[in-house]
């Protein structure tokens, strides 16, 4: 794949996934009935909502720096990654699997994503030079 069709597809699913993620992080944070009541469903405590929001909207700033920050970018998908893995089981677990449509397309952009974040940046991480 060219690297122009890479950055393509790469920018277009970060962009995604910030809206995703940002959108969540901000209901977290404002304390959005619909999200909250959810969350609090599936038996997270209000403490652990809070703390969601913040590193949400920390890792998309981390994930909207272009050519930096490589690392803890790798960090920030990891984070992102546990997270939909997180919600799709406890959706199953308490709501269905109806419930878990959001994490399935959630976890199918960022992994695409974090594909094309290797193929982009796989020389900088191995060398160091990020």
């Amino acid at each position: 794949m060219k690297t122009k069709t890479t950055k393509i597809i790469y920018w277009s699913g970060i962009i995604f996934m910030s809206l995703w993620f940002g959108a969540s992080g901000f209901f977290e944070l404002t304390k959005n009935p619909v999200v909250w009541d959810i969350t609090q469903q599936l038996g997270y405590p209000p403490h652990f909502i809070y703390i969601l929001g913040v590193f949400k909207l920390s890792g998309i700033l981390v994930l909207l720096v272009p050519n930096r920050l490589l690392r803890l970018k790798e960090w920030v998908f990891a984070g992102m990654f546990f997270d939909i893995i997180f919600a799709f089981f406890s959706k199953m677990a308490v709501l269905a699997f109806a419930a878990t449509i959001d994490a399935i397309i959630a976890f199918t952009v960022l992994s695409v994503t974090y594909i094309m974040f290797r193929k982009l940046y796989t020389h900088e991480l191995i060398f160091g030079e990020a």
